[in-house]
């Protein structure tokens, strides 16, 4: 009967090993071109949204982008038009930078975590990015802010 027993076990785990994906370990990446890229994107939003240019800050966005925050309980979603409708040109804001937090990589797809902070908020926002032809976009975005203490 043991040997009945061991034989069921072995028999069952050379099926389970038989069924599995060879799925790698680890599916990101880290490209360091692809990465540099990333960086040149997010710094063409950064630039462009502490001096109101909306040409670098619509450069680094993909047309169908959408921007997503939580008002009042509920998400709002604003469309690439209306969320460069609200920037103007204007001197650099002065105190106040943008810094990447971590970029994740996987195939043609990124995930960047990135901080804007000025004088009165820290803003947090998570790009959702992909990478069509040679150019890495941003496809999405989900924001928070944080008023500072004085």
């Amino acid at each position: 009967m043991k040997s009945f027993t061991f034989l069921l076990f072995l028999f069952s785990l050379i099926l389970f090993s038989c069924g599995q994906k060879n799925f790698p370990p680890d599916v990101s990446t880290n490209d360091p071109q692809d990465e540099a890229l990333i960086r040149e994107t997010i710094g063409h939003y950064f630039e462009g949204w502490m001096t109101g240019d909306t040409t670098k800050i619509g450069s680094a966005m993909h047309a169908t982008c959408q921007l997503k925050n939580i008002k009042d309980g509920g998400v709002i979603i604003f469309d690439r038009a209306t969320y460069l409708g609200f920037f103007k040109p204007r001197p650099r804001r002065e105190n106040s930078g943008g810094k990447i937090i971590n970029i994740n990589i996987t195939g043609n797809i990124a995930a960047a975590k990135c901080e804007i902070d000025t004088p009165k908020r820290l803003y947090t926002d998570y790009f959702n990015m992909m990478k069509l032809g040679e150019r890495w976009y941003i496809v999405d975005k989900i924001a928070a802010s944080v008023v500072k203490d004085e």
